[in-house]
């Protein structure tokens, strides 16, 4: 497999708004790429480190794989994950409260579930890959790593 150990894959749901997308400003960022599921369109994550729920918790040790994030609502997160084939290593991140407010009025979202931006920023960072620019444009940055700083992450 011809994969970058530094790349980050990202795999939106069709219909995510890039507008809204949390992860949006890290289009075009050298180590990123973007991809957009569809109907039957598939994503093989052999060797990847996939993020997840239900998972063990991704630590320094995951760092020799490329990382997997799946950008979608809860929701439509099955959705996404059918897309995927192949044997990934599937990893979940520990429990840190999100700054981003939540409001929905159709289902809950799990306990620990991050803004799209926060998930990657924490994978990154359990990964020593720290980068702070990753959050530059996110409105609640301060409010997020106060949040780790309280969780121990930081």
């Amino acid at each position: 497999m011809d994969t970058n150990l530094e790349e980050t894959v990202i795999i939106r749901h069709p219909r995510e708004k890039r507008s809204k997308c949390s992860l949006t400003p890290l289009e075009g960022r050298p180590g990123y790429r973007f991809y957009r599921a569809r109907p039957d369109w598939h994503f093989n994550v052999t060797g990847y480190t996939v993020l997840g729920l239900d998972a063990p918790v991704l630590s320094p040790e995951d760092a020799g794989r490329p990382l997997l994030l799946l950008d979608s609502t809860w929701r439509l997160l099955p959705q996404l994950e059918a897309c995927l084939v192949g044997q990934g290593v599937r990893r979940s991140l520990p429990e840190v409260k999100t700054a981003y407010p939540r409001v929905s009025k159709i289902a809950s979202d799990p306990t620990g579930g991050l803004a799209s931006v926060e998930a990657l920023y924490l994978a990154k960072l359990l990964l020593g890959q720290r980068d702070d620019s990753m959050l530059d444009q996110y409105y609640w940055r301060e409010v997020f790593l106060r949040n780790l700083e309280a969780a121990n992450l930081l």
